[in-house]
């Protein structure tokens, strides 16, 4: 897909926001990893100002989605995103759902789910995070709940980005299978 088919899809604010999310769930992956992993703990040191980066990322997720809501066009790719329709459903269980046969409008059904995901998760992560970030006063169910919740959801996070990320280089914005010599 062309630099000015993405334009004609897209508006500068809806790109803003995907972009925006992308860094800020990228840095929040990237730091978890170096202070999970002990080796890339090790390597990078400075684990106070990674732990600081980290929080500051995570509280700041929910902003680009707020700041897109001023944006009229947004809004209306919020109602799009949120409205299963029957041919969502028909296009989720076929198999061919890639060949044009069923018809889908601006959004195919994986990526409403997705966007769905993206929503709950950082709303989630969010919850969860402050939780283990503010302990004081949090009984210790809660923050052991919210320390394995938050662990196995950025898991699942990390599985669902290198998905996104493989399909939209594969199968391009737009839907159509991009040829190798597209993607670089």
């Amino acid at each position: 897909m062309t630099q000015s088919e993405v334009a004609s899809r897209f508006t500068r604010v809806q790109v803003w926001v995907h972009w925006s999310l992308a860094l800020l769930v990228g840095g929040c992956l990237l730091t978890a990893a170096i202070l999970s992993l002990g080796p890339l703990s090790t390597a990078v040191g400075h684990r106070d100002v990674v732990g600081r980066v980290h929080v500051v990322a995570g509280l700041l997720l929910p902003l680009p989605i707020v700041l897109g809501l001023f944006s009229a066009t947004f809004r209306e790719d919020i109602e799009r995103l949120n409205r299963f329709r029957p041919a969502d459903w028909q296009w989720l269980r076929s198999r061919d759902r890639r060949s044009g046969r069923i018809p889908v409008e601006k959004y195919n059904a994986g990526q409403k789910l997705n966007s769905a995901f993206t929503v709950g998760t950082i709303l989630v992560m969010l919850g969860t995070g402050v939780i283990m970030r503010y302990l004081e006063g949090w009984p210790v169910f809660l923050r052991t709940g919210a320390t394995w919740v938050h662990d196995w959801l950025a898991f699942f996070v990390l599985v669902v980005v290198i998905g996104h990320i493989w399909m939209a280089r594969r199968w391009g914005q737009g839907g159509e299978q991009v040829r190798e010599s597209e993607v670089g």
